[in-house]
């Protein structure tokens, strides 16, 4: 649908990629304050569960008018397909990192935490695997240095409780 119209001459919408960029924020914020509906705001003093996901849902939705009213004024790019397999393979491997990392069981199934040192390369190997352009050896380095990155960060610098590597190092 190129054409909306406004009961007159009509707006035209003259970047179809932004628009539709834009409704997506829109029904993002939407969800988001509808998911967390159930969350304490809080004050200023004393800031609730429900500040920052509130706070960030009406900025998204925000954002979102504004690259809607954006795409009637300025011409744009034409909306292009959607890479189906970029989509699965970055998703899929967050979802294989929050069930490695602490483990799983599903019915008779369970596998244990692996830890960060499983995880870690693993959501960099699946992810990077979406990119056309990929280099095997690049990804293998690029999720070695990520590994140790976040260990140092996560685990050492800010102290939080992630495993490591349970099965290996007992931590």
């Amino acid at each position: 649908m190129s054409q909306m119209s406004d009961g007159g001459g009509g707006l035209r919408i003259r970047s179809p990629q932004d628009m539709g960029a834009g409704i997506f924020m829109i029904v993002l914020g939407v969800a988001a304050l509808i998911l967390g509906s159930n969350l304490s705001m809080g004050t200023l003093r004393s800031i609730g569960p429900g500040m920052l996901p509130k706070s960030l849902a009406v900025i998204c939705m925000a954002i979102g008018l504004l690259l809607c009213v954006n795409s009637l004024r300025f011409g744009g790019p034409a909306l292009e397909s959607w890479s189906w397999k970029g989509i699965l393979l970055v998703l899929g491997g967050a979802c294989l990192f929050g069930l490695v990392i602490r483990g799983f069981q599903i019915g008779p199934i369970s596998v244990p935490s692996l830890g960060l040192v499983a995880a870690g390369p693993l959501v960099v190997l699946v992810s990077g695997m979406a990119a056309d352009d990929r280099k095997v050896r690049q990804l293998f380095i690029f999720a070695a240095v990520m590994t140790i990155g976040c260990a140092l960060l996560f685990k050492y610098a800010l102290g939080l409780p992630i495993p490591l590597a349970p099965w290996l190092l007992g931590i």
